[in-house]
């Protein structure tokens, strides 16, 4: 996946603590202001929030230290990365499985855990990857092209 090039690009850092499940989805309505404050378009704006809150959510819920998510924004592009020193994923093609979950009880019984966040971040994404290493962490990248206004050339 490319990077954004565009020499006006801006990244924005959001702290997710783990556990902090009272404050989960505050990260991602933030980044979806803070896209449209910066003249992205509310449907592309919709998309990363979907994006962010999926994996603000498993950030809390999985990491053991909480992680990041940076959002980059260029004419063309927004870029969307979260990265964690968490446990890992054992099975990554398991875990993009619609309706597996791993989430411990605290998280299904809050209504969280229900399988689908990794696959509506993928969804939501021109470009997803995701790497993992147990008992090292995950970095996921998910690249959305900006369709809703007059961005310039690809991502």
């Amino acid at each position: 996946m490319q990077e954004p090039t565009d020499a006006e690009s801006k990244c924005l850092v959001h702290y997710i603590k783990p556990g902090d499940i009272e404050h989960g989805g505050s990260a991602s309505a933030q980044i979806k202001a803070e896209l449209s404050r910066l003249g992205v378009s509310a449907a592309d704006a919709r998309r990363a929030g979907i994006i962010a809150f999926e994996g603000e959510i498993n950030l809390i819920v999985y990491s053991d230290g909480g992680g990041t998510i940076t959002v980059c924004v260029s004419e063309a592009c927004i870029e969307i990365l979260f990265k964690d020193d968490g446990p890992g994923i054992e099975d990554i093609d398991l875990a993009l499985t619609p309706g597996f979950s791993t989430a411990p009880l605290w998280a299904t019984d809050l209504g969280f855990g229900a399988g689908m966040g990794l696959i509506n971040m993928q969804m939501n994404a021109d470009r997803f990857e995701i790497h993992s290493h147990l008992g090292e962490g995950t970095s996921i990248r998910c690249l959305l092209e900006r369709r809703e206004d007059d961005a310039s050339g690809n991502c």
